[in-house]
């Protein structure tokens, strides 16, 4: 099978296209013949690699993807060949005690696709029947892969974790990438008041497409945790999502009105950083960590997005071949929602 793949941890140049063997599906695993794999975050963090990081190589990224069922192992019921699916990135023993209660998020034995499992940039991929969900007749299998990973993580920080409910405000630092524009359009479908921080006026028009209520442009306004209180009516926000990490998380923890919670399901710009703890515990306020999502998560949120009720925003889509190039687009903060890529 075709496939981009690495050798050795480093830059964009280590990416390699070419031949590699096509795997075959085990007990309760599916072969999925890819149609369409989307870029995240997660596939620049894996390339460069980190402390402790042992892969199988060569190492395929990917997390998300869409295509159709090929062959499927001793166990699998409910498919045929043909089928088309989205792939669920979120991979899990489905026997320790985390995945028997139904948070195969914590499992004991937890990995992610593409990250420390072969990935979706390739003709073909195997995962767990369990992964997969059946895309509907005539919904566009583009946007599935591209809603799959940042839907599952967006909704499982704010709904499941960060209880978000109808008529609260939400602020969401960062207009324009995956998950916070998801986070963005789950928001707004719940009935909640959206603030949105963004680099540029470009970014932050995707997230008013989105239905953002207030936009605050950080180019303009520096310390925008004030722009946001002031807009709230010097209440502050119920929920703040943060992904960025070390540069905002002291706003951040300021934005929040009393009681109110900070998610993060991420560090795209550092991970470590300081804060003055007295507004932590004066005004009660929760920090909450997220990873993810449960296969409930995930069939609940794809069956949104496949209602047409929640709506992932694309952005260029390159053959599978020119993934570099794609990564590169993405890394320099360029795009405007999803970047795919297709595999002819």
């Amino acid at each position: 099978m075709k496939a981009v793949y690495f050798q050795e941890h480093g830059d964009l140049d280590r990416l390699e296209f070419g031949d590699l063997p096509t795997p075959s599906p085990g007990p309760g695993e599916v072969l999925v013949r890819l149609r369409w794999a989307a870029l995240n975050r997660s596939d620049l963090f894996t390339l460069q690699g980190w402390p402790g990081l042992d892969l199988e190589k060569p190492h395929i990224l990917g997390g998300d993807g869409a295509g159709q069922v090929s062959s499927w192992g001793a166990g699998v019921e409910g498919f045929a060949q043909g089928d088309w699916v989205v792939v669920n990135a979120n991979l899990s023993d489905g026997t320790c005690e985390r995945c028997l209660a139904g948070m195969d998020n914590l499992c004991l034995d937890w990995h992610l696709l593409g990250e420390t499992r072969r990935g979706t940039f390739a003709e073909y991929v195997v995962v767990p029947g369990a992964n997969l969900r059946r895309i509907p007749e005539g919904f566009d299998a583009r946007t599935a892969a591209a809603a799959g990973l940042v839907y599952l993580t967006a909704w499982h920080s704010l709904v499941t974790r960060g209880e978000l409910r109808a008529g609260e405000t939400v602020l969401v630092v960062g207009a324009s990438g995956g998950v916070n524009s998801a986070c963005i359009d789950i928001a707004k479908m719940l009935g909640a008041r959206v603030f949105a921080v963004g680099s540029s006026p470009e970014k932050l028009a995707g997230a008013e497409a989105l239905g953002a209520d207030v936009l605050i442009d950080r180019s303009k306004e520096e310390n925008w945790s004030k722009a946001a209180y002031l807009a709230s009516d010097k209440r502050g926000v119920d929920v703040v999502v943060d992904n960025v990490g070390a540069p905002t998380l002291a706003m951040s923890i300021r934005t929040a009105r009393k009681g109110g919670r900070i998610l993060t399901v991420g560090n795209t710009a550092g991970p470590t950083f300081e804060f003055d703890n007295r507004f932590m515990f004066y005004k009660q306020l929760s920090f909450l960590g997220s990873t993810m999502g449960n296969r409930s998560d995930f069939a609940t949120v794809m069956g949104l997005v496949f209602e047409g009720r929640l709506r992932p925003r694309l952005d260029r889509d390159y053959p599978l071949q020119d993934a570099a190039v794609a990564l590169g687009r993405m890394r320099q903060g360029e795009h405007l929602g999803k970047i795919t890529l297709s595999i002819e």
